[in-house]
């Protein structure tokens, strides 16, 4: 029985994975770069009655800056 990586984590699981070893194999320079591309912010927001509501901001302050 073959096992692929399908059978073991999502494709997102896998995509972050493999990003996370090229990184890793890229000169200092190019690996800072390459590590700020790869921050993501999360903001979501509450809507009633078509008005939108304060939007709050998952990202936490500390993984912003952890370069």
């Amino acid at each position: 029985m073959s096992s692929t990586w399908r059978n073991v984590f999502t494709y997102n699981k896998y995509a972050q994975i493999t990003a996370r070893a090229l990184r890793s194999s890229l000169k200092e320079e190019q690996r800072a770069v390459a590590e700020k591309r790869g921050l993501t912010a999360l903001r979501y927001q509450q809507w009633e009655n078509g008005k939108g509501g304060e939007q709050v901001n998952l990202t936490v302050e500390g993984e912003k800056s952890s370069g």
